[in-house]
This record gives C-alpha cells, structure tokens and sequence, in this order.
C-alpha cells in the first residue's frame, strides 16, 4: 500500500478549500489530521498551509480546477491510495432566473457539484477502504450538500438539482458501504458565510448565514454518528425528520435488493 501512515494519524483531502467553507474544515478537522488542501487559488491555499502547519500538520496543497479534466484527474494521481477521509467540498452556484444566466455557469454547476463528487469517490474510496482495513481504522467520505437539497430552488434551479442529486447519491453510498469500513456523511447546511453569494450573482451573504466555522464543527463530531447533517435554525427542524426518514429507506431499499439478488441466484 503506498505512503502507510501510523494509526494515530489521518489524511483529509478537501477540496475547495481556498476559502469559506472549505477552509473552515481545514482550520476544524481533528489535531490528528494531516491535510491535502485543493482548490483553485494557490495563494489562498499556501496561507491555509502555513497556519495549519504552524498547529504541527503535515500539509499538502494541489491547485485544480475541479471543473476540468484535467484538474480532476491530476488531483485523484495526487491522492490516490493516500488518504483517508474524502471531503467533497467544492461547489458552484448561479444565481437568478434559469434562461437568465449562461450555458456555461449551469454547465460548471453540474460537472463541480455532481460530476467531480462522483469521478473522486469513485477513484478514492477502494484505497481508503483498503487503507482503514490495513490500519485498523476507518476511513471517511463528507459530501456537502445542502437544505437546498430537499426541495426545487427557482433563482438556483440547476444549483439545488446538483444538491439533490448530490444528496441521493451520498445516501446510497452509505447504505451500500454499511459493512465496510468508512463513514458515509451528507452534509446539508443552509446559508453559510462564505463568498459564494457573490461570486453566485446575488451579490452578497445570504440572509442569516450561518459561522462557516460553526459548520464544519458540526461536520467533523458527525461523521461516524449520522448519515445525513442538516444545519440551520430554521432548515434543520423541518429536515431533519425527512432526512432521516430517506436514510431508512436506502438502507431498506439495500437490504431488499441484496435479499433479492440472493434468491435470483439460487
């Protein structure tokens, strides 16, 4: 297996961690992670490395553009059967009316939100795997997601689809993997102090965003606890009860269907 670590200590790759969110769960994962750290501003990424350093991390940084190729493929080359906790953070969003915004911006929305979640855990996740049984550990896989997730979003049509399907696909995964040994997360947070208003179109934080910080907190004490994390004073109440009902239906869809795969093979 290559670069084994010592059981003490894991490796956490995050992707858009350049800032917002994903820096907060560089800044929040336990002291006894190390870090790979990407996203696409090198010199936001280089700042993060030196402070998590500073706190005694080993930390690498790999500057990709998610939204290509390119960059996907040169991060899973970075990181392949070298880690031990997957943190599909990176996201994009265009915000106002559908037919109002470019081919391009919907298109990028798919590909970093869904696309590159799907392409990462399917590189990563048999060496995280293989490397927890190895080490005597667990390894980890954290998608965010989003409230946004749970209902259509008209001004954010293709960014809550990308969510949704983004959710479904984490909750799948946590039922298929339930016998191996890595926790499954979908993290769902509302509004979250980041740049992403901005950069969406809508011009700035969204109404009673939350602390990123307060966030990826919660994120890293519910990995290994839950399935599925919904976030915000108003979000959570009403999500949380459908969130957990989804979950119980992919583990009950999962047994049925290795139940039946049984029978059909007798």
């Amino acid at each position: 297996m290559a670069d084994p670590l010592p059981p003490a200590r894991r490796r956490a790759l995050i992707t858009g961690a350049s800032g917002g969110l994903g820096a907060a769960l560089a800044r929040r994962a336990p002291p006894s992670f190390d870090l790979v750290l990407s996203g696409r501003d090198a010199g936001a990424l280089t700042v993060l490395r030196v402070a998590a350093e500073a706190e005694g991390r080993q930390v690498e940084t790999v500057a990709a553009d998610l939204d290509s190729p390119e960059g996907r493929r040169a991060l899973i080359a970075a990181t392949e059967g070298r880690i031990d906790v997957l943190v599909n953070n990176a996201g994009l969003g265009a915000y106002g009316a559908f037919l109002s915004r470019e081919p391009t911006e919907h298109r990028a929305a798919v590909v970093v939100n869904a696309l590159a979640p799907v392409e990462l855990a399917r590189a990563l996740l048999p060496g995280m795997i293989e490397r927890a049984r190895a080490l005597g550990g667990r390894a980890g896989l954290i998608n965010v997601a989003s409230s946004a997730a749970f209902a259509p979003a008209p001004s954010m049509a293709v960014y809550a689809a990308t969510k949704a399907f983004l959710l479904s696909f984490t909750e799948a995964l946590a039922a298929e993997l339930s016998g191996d040994p890595v926790d499954v997360l979908a993290l769902c947070p509302g509004a979250t102090e980041s740049n992403f208003g901005v950069r969406s179109g809508f011009g700035r934080s969204f109404p009673g965003a939350m602390s990123p910080d307060y966030v990826a907190r919660q994120a890293w004490e519910a990995l290994g606890k839950r399935r599925t994390l919904v976030l915000g004073a108003l979000d959570a109440p009403a999500l949380a009860p459908v969130a957990l009902a989804r979950s119980a239906a992919a583990q009950a869809i999962w047994r049925g269907s290795r139940l039946a795969g049984a029978l059909f093979r007798r």
